[in-house]
């Protein structure tokens, strides 16, 4: 047994995802647009490192081609010329602790009378198993463990005596949780977006047609421009160069994503409206009033704190500078659970750079804080470099409650916060202080109003959860 160490996150361990990307092309009459998916997959690859896949649609008949790994090495120019098809998918996903099987792989492609259906999927259905359960007792037979599988055999059984459009609208009225889809079947691409709009998913425009996709930083690299995001509760059907919108759910309270501003996201991506980079530079500021420090550097735990930490530079007046430096050159690792392991992991993936730290005080930024046993190794680095003084600072609220939406963080005993104290965490760590962002200032620094997702943070959940206590 191994554990699976991705090449964005090998560092990041106690920073857990279920988390997934995906993209849809619609280009009438342009049949190679499988290499514009696969230039999409990878502006998308920070969301998911186990597994990629594209399904290409010729009126409506689908091939596809999905394997376990990083998309450049999924794919090369042989299998991307043999999927011809002039509409898309495309998939990359983080599974789920013990889920790496490439059956779970994704786009799912089924078969139904008259035709096939692709579909990829993000997030979490809550009803999953409930669903799954009264499907079997009926006779259905299921191949894989993804949610996107039961989407998929309803869609299918509907599509009996309603068009694929009424087919799924009658699905989506039953499944309830948190989701962006991404589907095509006869010679249309379909969207989906969840009724709280907890999955990101957005609308760009092209000259030769459409794109989908999780985040609009994928638009630039397919010279896209973002029309809107796809609204909560919304499914829209690409088809004869056109856009329908459909409204299957009533006006629900918006909940998007917090945990996209503060760690998911690239910088480069707007989400609802607003700038990921903005947001988490707003967060460092914040987070620089309300914990400042006497320090001589700030720096950050790269990548994905950095935008903070620069923040937090701004705000205070202490200088920003590298105290890492971080390696981009592992790809793909298998190594053995032992302790021994876990630990040269992040030191495979982190350097400290000892002139610039040694001998000064050493504000750390971090966007997030969720097990904890990373940041012990990170601090422990510092001062072995010779840091005076390492004062983490973390740029959101402390992770107390699980989450049941495309996180995988379902255990709350897993979650360093729910247990013990900040003053009993910094000890852990073994920093001089610790500091994490308000909710208030988080909301603030977002600045999308009381439209977001706080539940990792405030145990509010939007939707029905299993029972935490069972």
């Amino acid at each position: 047994m191994y554990d699976w160490i991705d090449n964005d996150a090998a560092f990041e361990q106690d920073k857990p995802l279920d988390e997934c990307g995906i993209i849809g092309i619609y280009a009438p009459g342009k049949t190679d647009i499988a290499r514009n998916v696969y230039f999409g997959l990878h502006a998308l690859q920070h969301r998911g490192q186990d597994s990629a896949g594209i399904a290409v649609n010729a009126g409506g008949k689908i091939q596809y081609y999905k394997e376990r790994g990083l998309v450049q090495e999924v794919f090369n120019d042989e299998i991307i010329e043999r999927l011809k098809g002039d509409i898309a998918i495309g998939h990359v996903r983080y599974p789920a602790k013990g889920d790496t099987h490439v059956i779970n792989a994704m786009p799912l492609v089924v078969y139904y009378k008259g035709g096939a259906l692709a579909l990829a999927h993000n997030g979490s259905i809550v009803n999953a198993d409930v669903l799954k359960e009264e499907m079997q007792e009926h006779g259905a037979i299921f191949q894989t463990s993804v949610d996107v599988e039961i989407i998929a055999v309803l869609i299918a059984k509907h599509l009996k005596d309603h068009s694929i459009e009424e087919a799924a609208l009658k699905t989506l009225r039953t499944i309830k949780g948190a989701y962006a889809l991404v589907m095509t079947a006869e010679e249309k691409l379909i969207g989906i977006r969840d009724p709280h709009g907890i999955r990101p998913l957005c609308i760009g425009k092209t000259k030769e047609g459409f794109v989908l996709s999780s985040e609009s930083c994928a638009f630039s690299l397919l010279e896209a421009k973002l029309v809107r995001d796809v609204q909560p509760g919304e499914m829209v059907v690409i088809e004869n160069n056109e856009i329908k919108s459909y409204q299957f759910s009533e006006k629900s309270k918006q909940a998007g994503c917090s945990f996209e501003y503060t760690y998911i996201a690239r910088p480069d991506s707007d989400i609802d409206t607003r700038n990921v980079y903005m947001a988490r530079s707003m967060s460092g500021r914040m987070l620089a009033k309300e914990a400042p420090v006497e320090a001589d550097l700030v720096i950050s735990v790269p990548d994905s704190g950095t935008v903070a930490a620069i923040g937090y530079a701004a705000e205070s007046g202490i200088p920003y500078g590298e105290g890492f430096i971080k390696n981009r050159y592992i790809g793909r690792t298998f190594i053995q659970p032992d302790q021994r392991m876990r630990k040269l992991s992040v030191r495979l993936k982190l350097n400290v750079i000892t002139d610039n730290v040694k001998g000064k005080r050493i504000v750390m930024v971090d966007d997030s804080l969720v097990r904890g046993t990373t940041s012990t190794g990170i601090v422990k680095m510092l001062i072995e470099a010779g840091a005076k003084e390492v004062h983490v600072r973390v740029a959101s609220p402390p992770v107390t409650s699980p989450c049941f939406f495309g996180i995988d963080t379902s255990d709350k005993k897993e979650l360093i916060a729910s247990t013990k104290s900040i003053d009993e965490i910094c000890e852990m760590i073994g920093a001089n202080s610790l500091a994490y962002l308000s909710i208030e200032a988080m909301k603030d620094a977002i600045a999308l109003g009381d439209v977001l997702c706080f539940a990792c943070f405030d145990g509010k959940y939007p939707i029905e959860v299993p029972n935490l206590e069972e």
